[in-house]
């Protein structure tokens, strides 16, 4: 059946260890452990919209090395449509990421082959684009791309979903009339916002100066706070499920993955919203990008 939700973006491998903090500049730290975990932004919300769900296909482009016959292999083995997953030359993207003991992380991100995600690859998909309901972007492959893929999604009518994640810069002006739910954490509202971001209030001032810049609705998350979802007229805190958290790595991406799905399957946005938080909470309590997100079967029992 044609996918309900595609998610255009990013296949990395994690390379991921584990030590007691994060190092400082300079300095050497003894790891306790590593693993080698499929993951990646984009791909990281397909599994998580798959496994919540939803019917999904990925675009994206891996390298023709291990990694990249990996992390397609992770793609499939979860249901999803990968006819749209591009074999290019070279190394598929990587992520380095380090988790301390209180379960904070630092990621260093090399594109590899989600650089080769063109303008042109997606213009040779388009017929995944148009079958889809909801279209989800993130920020890991060439902002070209991503700004080709919102025009594209919003002429097509669908529900667009943005994750301006990880956020360097503010976004071109235009992107913002494409995009009907912006979802960026506090540190990616203040890049994009201009304005500190480090509480209830300060999320309402970012959330606020996004949609005059043009963005339909804003939904900032703060992480153990909740998130604030703003729709223009009104804004509305939903406080965060408590869990206890091993590893948030993979959190935002499962709770964009969530939403996703939920909106989907006919929720509405409020209690998709709900969804993506419930699933998000689950996936902090496990190690791992991808490993850690949870079912749509968890999630109902947490629900219940």
């Amino acid at each position: 059946m044609p996918a309900k939700v595609v998610v255009i973006g990013s296949l990395n491998m994690d390379l991921v260890t584990r030590a007691p903090r994060l190092p400082r500049g300079g300095e050497t730290l003894i790891g306790e452990s590593f693993s080698t975990i499929p993951g990646g932004k984009g791909a990281n919300q397909a599994v998580a919209a798959a496994r919540l769900g939803a019917q999904v296909s990925m675009v994206g482009c891996v390298g023709g090395d291990a990694y990249g016959e990996q992390l397609r292999g992770a793609l499939l083995a979860e249901g999803i449509d990968c006819q749209a997953v591009r074999v290019v030359e070279g190394s598929s993207g990587v992520a380095l990421i380090v988790v301390d003991d209180n379960s904070q992380n630092a990621i260093v991100i090399v594109a590899g082959a989600n650089g080769a995600l063109t303008a042109e690859v997606l213009d040779g998909v388009d017929e995944v684009l148009q079958h889809a309901d909801v279209i989800i972007c993130q920020l890991e492959v060439p902002d070209a791309t991503v700004g080709h893929a919102l025009k594209r999604a919003r002429e097509l009518g669908k529900i667009v979903i943005l994750n301006p994640a990880p956020a360097s810069h503010t976004l071109p002006a235009d992107w913002y009339a494409c995009v009907d739910y912006l979802i960026p954490n506090e540190s990616e509202a203040a890049v994009l916002s201009g304005l500190a971001v480090d509480s209830l209030e300060t999320a309402e001032g970012a959330a606020t100066q996004l949609i005059a810049a043009g963005a339909c609705k804003v939904i900032v998350t703060l992480g153990a706070q909740g998130l604030m979802f703003a729709n223009g007229t009104s804004f509305e805190h939903f406080p965060a499920p408590r869990v206890k958290a091993v590893d948030t790595t993979a959190a935002g991406d499962t709770f964009v993955g969530g939403f996703a799905a939920a909106l989907a399957s006919g929720k509405n946005e409020l209690e998709a919203i709900r969804f993506g938080q419930v699933a998000a909470a689950l996936s902090v309590t496990r190690a791992g990008a991808q490993p850690s997100i949870p079912s749509l079967q968890e999630v109902q029992a947490f629900e219940s």
